[in-house]
């Protein structure tokens, strides 16, 4: 949303994202920059998918898979994934934009348009790990997605995500406790985009899934 509610003082494409007033407004914004997207997102040295492949490499084997991007974007992990042994991947996005470039990429085995923070069509435990990268900030998805993501994630697999502080500190590790899963880390605040003026810090977190799944 706009620098009011903590996002910065963000222009285009990124303005049009923050500042859409519902889901379908923020998929038509994500749909007409699906195109520039990974060039904007290099000039304003994104630092979101290095941070989550690190944190997946680090609290996932090889093989753990089936693993699902939630929030895939144009593929930015899922191109990444497949060369660690961490396959295969699957991702959903609400942009159909987004996820028509990631398609081109070849990367995952299968693409679905959902939004998080509603019911998901996977079944209890089907994946190894999830990631979540860029997703869980102001104005797109909040803690509310987690009892999906847990019911999803097989028992000893782990969900990565970043989180933008605000959502952070408000209860959101205590959310997820709820939803099943065990936080193990979390890094110390971050700024995503520094090369956007007034970013607000976000925290990279892994939780483990506890039982069930």
């Amino acid at each position: 949303m706009g620098q009011g509610q903590g996002q910065g003082r963000h222009g285009g494409h990124l303005g049009a994202v923050y500042g859409a007033s519902d889901a379908e407004e923020i998929a038509r914004s994500y749909d007409a920059w699906a195109e520039t997207y990974e060039a904007d997102m290099a000039k304003a040295g994104y630092r979101h998918p290095a941070i989550c492949l690190a944190l997946l490499a680090r609290h996932l084997p090889r093989g753990a898979g089936p693993i699902l991007d939630a929030g895939c974007g144009t593929g930015l992990l899922g191109d990444w994934l497949g060369p660690l042994g961490l396959g295969p991947v699957d991702g959903l996005d609400l942009s159909a934009g987004m996820l028509a470039v990631a398609a081109r990429k070849g990367c995952y085995r299968q693409l679905h348009r959902l939004a998080l923070g509603s019911a998901l069509p996977f079944a209890d435990g089907a994946y190894g790990g999830i990631v979540s990268a860029g997703v869980f900030t102001t104005g797109h998805v909040g803690a509310e997605a987690l009892g999906e993501l847990g019911r999803i994630c097989r028992a000893g697999g782990a969900l990565v995500v970043t989180v933008k502080s605000p959502i952070w500190n408000d209860g959101f590790a205590a959310r997820a406790q709820e939803a099943g899963l065990a936080q193990v880390e979390a890094s110390a605040p971050y700024v995503s985009m520094p090369g956007e003026e007034g970013t607000v810090p976000s925290i990279a977190a892994v939780f483990r899934r506890v039982g069930g799944g």
